[in-house]
């Protein structure tokens, strides 16, 4: 990390990016591949243009370099990259401060369900059960997914543990959803009839 407390390079995709050449060097597109194979695009947001920034902003701060350039048949060259030792120290540095410091983080569904009231009781759980219905839908995806990296052999558990992370974040919002919808069919969860100006905005939808 520089002396100011910023690291030169701080998006997301440049930790999957440091990560994947801690294995192996590797060009651009073969990153994108395997990252998408494991599933790793759910935790980073990955399209070709970002993915390339970043590996140009990882070797302007002197973490990775160019190791070769190969052609495979009538494809163009293709640059592979390599970790410098830099890279591996920041790499850890940076993993080690992600999972020991929580970090806040603003995501909409919450910034949503302050706001909750404003859809009213039908309205709101005619949502949160389309909600649940979604976040089931992907938790089997994830799971699905990753249970076939496992018995493929291709990579140790290791290496996709961030996956049964996800499962366990999907899980319990699903059963928070589930809980909620509950509460207000039940009438425990009550909608006050003082929040007038919630109730015209759920009337007005």
């Amino acid at each position: 990390m520089s002396e100011s407390g910023r690291r030169k390079v701080s998006n997301p995709l440049g930790l999957a990016v440091l990560g994947l050449l801690l294995e192996s060097p590797a060009h651009p597109h073969a990153m994108a591949a395997t990252l998408r194979e494991r599933g790793m695009d759910r935790a980073f947001k990955v399209t070709t243009g970002s993915l390339y920034d970043v590996v140009r902003a990882l070797e302007r701060a002197g973490w990775i370099e160019a190791r070769e350039t190969v052609r495979v048949g009538a494809r163009p060259e293709r640059t592979v990259y390599q970790h410098t030792a830099l890279g591996r120290r920041e790499f850890v540095r940076w993993v080690d401060e992600l999972i020991r410091r929580p970090a806040d983080e603003y995501p909409r569904f919450l910034s949503a369900v302050s706001y909750l009231g404003a859809l009213g009781p039908e309205g709101a759980v005619a949502a949160l059960r389309e909600r649940a219905e979604r976040v089931r839908a992907s938790l089997e995806e994830v799971r699905r997914e990753h249970r076939a990296v496992l018995e493929s052999g291709a990579v140790p558990r290791l290496f996709v543990v961030e996956a049964e992370y996800a499962v366990r974040v999907q899980e319990a919002e699903l059963g928070w959803l589930e809980e909620i919808v509950a509460d207000i069919e039940a009438g425990r969860l009550a909608w006050p009839d003082a929040v007038a100006g919630w109730v015209r905005a759920a009337e007005s939808r």
